[in-house]
Formats: C-alpha cells, structure tokens, sequence
C-alpha cells in the first residue's frame, strides 16, 4: 500500500534582515544600522588577551558569509584583532574578499598596538606610526583605500597631530572617510577643525556611560553616526556579558521572548537613527538573534524602563 508522506510544515520564524533596523549613512556610504563587530571573531572566550584560544577558522568564516547574507553590511574590525592563530582581517578578507560586496563597508580603527606576541606595546603617535598601521590594514584586508578609519584615543590630549596625519591619507586616497573612538566632545571638535567626521565609537550602553546621552544627541545634530562599543557586554567589556544581568533588561527581554543581548542592541538604536549596532560573535545562532533585535519595537513604557535604569547608574 503506497502512503502518501505528510507534509512538513516550514518555519514559521522569518529569516531577519539587517534591513529591519533601517539605515545611516557613513559619509556617502549607506550601511544597515545592525552591523557586525569582528573583535570576538579570532578567539574563544576573553578577547583581546595573550595565550587565546583560538576559533575554527572554518567556523569565523561561515558566521561572516552567513552575516552579509542577513543583510549586514557594515564590519567592524582592526588590524589588532587577533589571536594565536587567527587575524580578523585576514578572516574577512578570506570569507568576503573574492571579491567583496559592492555594498559591504569595513570600518577599521589605528592607534593601538599589539606585538608578534599579543602583548599590548605603546600607541601609535607619529604620523609615521600611523600610516604604517593603515597598510597594514590595507595589506590584511587586500583593499587599495580603506572605507572608514577611526582613530583610537587614550586620554584626553590634543589630537589634532594623529588626526592630522589621517587627513593627509584621506587626501592621498588610502582612506574615504574619518572617525574617532574613546574621544571626548572636545576632542570631536578639534578633530572636526582638521577633517570631516562620519562616526564616534565610544562606549555607551544601558548604566554605561549615561552622561554620554547629550554627546550622542549632538553628534545626530551634526550628522555624525554614534558607534557604542559593549553596548551588550556593558561593564564585563571584553570578557563579555558576563556579569548579572540588569532586572529591567530581563524583565523587557522576558515580555519579547528574546535575549537580553537583544533588548540592548534594541535600545541602543532607539536612541536615535545616527546610532549603529555592531554585536560581534562568532556563534551563527547569536548572529542571527543579533540581526533579529534590529527589527524590535520597544514600547515607550518599556524604554522609559530601560532609560531609567540606563540613568540609574550615574546617581
């Protein structure tokens, strides 16, 4: 007797789209406003510390295939990001680079150092310290000019001779557009004196940072998108979300269904359309929650919660 099989019911969770969470331009390149941070993506565990252990290059390389065809199309990475055996951008240069996307923009960042071994040395200062971090960028990734560079700061020094030095690249055509990171306003208006600046990446997050609020409300003014970094990790940093985790976070996260990573990079692009998300992991099923919580919707009741909580932390 011939059965007839029955039939398997398809999913009923749509595919997110990095689309969802609408779009920003970078200077004169549109980006998704959920990207992707590729920080985490050399190494297991902490990141950016010596003796890591490593991820299955096989493993980074799909999660970075599979995010650009979620729609990212915005990565962030530094030629510092590595562990023993992996380099974020020769990870992104071997998954995307054959050749990139003609939409997919790679925002690096220049000034910190790491040697041979992972041990952290001094910042680069000079202009020629600078540029020779740039090629290396240019080299990892196999790109003739870099689409976004930020200069990475310490302390609140003058950087008009750092940012100086990039602006004579810019002008040389290795670099299209400019941005700073870990700056002060005052800092931003120094370097906005020398350059155009298209984005600020400074940690900003729920009950981080909260006396940022009215530095990020001027950079949307000035047409500069705001790029917090632990935004999700908040204050485990670099070892990640690892500690208790905000009770008006879960109690948002509960009335989703979703993570509580999610509501984060959710609040964060509430705070205005300059702000871009850019969750790193190299877990496909997070990557796809990360890309989903650019489609949520928080009530104004439940942002009213989460800004509580977020300006909490300054009291």
């Amino acid at each position: 007797m011939t059965t007839t099989p029955t039939p398997v019911a398809a999913s009923t969770t749509p595919t997110p789209d990095a689309s969802a969470s609408g779009t920003w331009l970078l200077g004169d390149l549109p980006v998704n406003r959920v990207g992707f941070g590729a920080m985490r993506l050399p190494q297991r565990g902490e990141a950016l510390v010596e003796g890591a252990v490593s991820r299955d290059r096989g493993e980074a390389i799909a999660v970075l295939r599979k995010a650009v065809e979620l729609g990212v199309n915005h990565i962030d990475t530094a030629a510092f990001y590595f562990s023993p055996l992996r380099s974020a951008n020769e990870l992104i240069r071997s998954a995307l680079g054959g050749p990139y996307p003609d939409d997919l923009v790679i925002a690096t960042k220049v000034g910190p150092a790491r040697d041979v071994t992972g041990a952290w040395s001094e910042h680069a200062r000079t202009p020629q310290a600078l540029r020779g971090q740039v090629e290396e960028n240019l080299r990892q990734l196999g790109r003739d000019h870099l689409d976004v560079v930020n200069l990475r700061v310490l302390g609140t020094d003058s950087i008009a001779e750092r940012f100086g030095a990039l602006a004579e690249l810019r002008e040389a055509g290795l670099i299209r557009h400019l941005g700073v990171s870990n700056i002060t306003p005052e800092q931003l208006a120094e370097a906005r004196t020398i350059a155009p600046v298209v984005c600020v990446q400074n940690m900003y997050g729920i009950g981080v940072r909260p006396e940022y609020e009215d530095f990020v409300r001027h950079c949307g003014e000035q047409g500069i998108a705001f790029v917090p970094f632990y935004a999700i990790a908040a204050a485990g940093r670099q070892g990640g979300a690892t500690v208790p985790e905000n009770p008006e976070v879960l109690a948002v996260a509960e009335a989703h269904g979703v993570s509580p990573a999610e509501i984060r990079t959710a609040w964060t692009l509430h705070q205005g359309p300059h702000l871009l998300a850019i969750p790193g992991t190299g877990d496909p099923a997070h990557l796809v929650a990360n890309v989903a919580a650019g489609a949520l919707r928080l009530t104004p009741e439940e942002l009213a919660l989460l800004d509580g909580a977020h300006r909490a932390a300054a009291a």
